[in-house]
């Protein structure tokens, strides 16, 4: 499986501002861009404080994109993936929709409850871990059912944990010209954080896009 985690952040390395509220870091031309790293996916992941903090559909935008899908045999938008130890996702939410299939990665401990609520809500089920997701083994499961190509939009506490297990490939990021400041705003990779081993990045491109710079790294 090719593992690329894309992310948008601002000049000084935030995701959000310390209210954890989304907020417009990119333009037109790089949500264009996203759109069509989307289509080229098999699945787009995200952890489940994105799904509860944004509420984002994970679908595609344009039109042509997902016709051109269809046409290669494939469904129109990406699947879903939400990482969810305890199966907090709500059962509303946009994710859950029939716009595509929505995979939800749950540890044992997460209640049984939450996770059948889940499960008639239309979520397919991905158990791996005892008290937190075992991404490792979760994503071999996923490989399994056909997603080869995985894009992950966050956030900081999934990327840390994707780059400690060492199961990124590629890291594509805009940076915009927007300072957020915060010492508890969340950034690109959250987590423990690295103290002796730090993962080893190679610029592969630069590219200007809107009033900010897309840098894309392999991992």
């Amino acid at each position: 499986m090719h593992v690329l985690v894309n992310a948008a952040i601002s000049a000084d390395g935030k995701l959000s501002s310390r209210r954890r509220e989304q907020i417009a870091i990119s333009g037109p031309e790089d949500f264009d861009r996203v759109d069509r790293v989307r289509a080229d996916s098999d699945a787009v992941m995200v952890g489940v404080g994105t799904v509860l903090a944004d509420d984002p559909s994970l679908t595609l935008d344009a039109p042509e994109r997902r016709e051109r899908r269809i046409e290669s045999g494939k469904s129109a938008n990406p699947a879903r993936v939400v990482a969810d130890s305890r199966a907090r996702t709500p059962t509303d939410a946009r994710v859950l929709d029939d716009e595509a299939t929505t995979y939800v990665l749950v540890a044992d401990a997460a209640p049984a409850e939450r996770v059948a609520a889940l499960r008639s809500a239309g979520a397919e089920i991905v158990r791996a871990g005892e008290d937190r997701v075992a991404l490792p083994a979760a994503l071999e499961q996923l490989e399994a059912a056909g997603i080869d190509r995985l894009m992950v939009e966050g956030g900081g506490e999934l990327i840390f944990s994707l780059f400690e297990d060492g199961l990124v490939d590629e890291l594509s990021v805009f940076v915009g010209p927007k300072l957020i400041g915060g010492r508890d705003a969340p950034t690109l990779a959250d987590g423990e954080g690295f103290v002796e081993e730090f993962p080893a990045l190679t610029l592969e491109d630069v590219e200007r896009l809107d009033d900010g710079v897309v840098l894309t790294w392999i991992a």
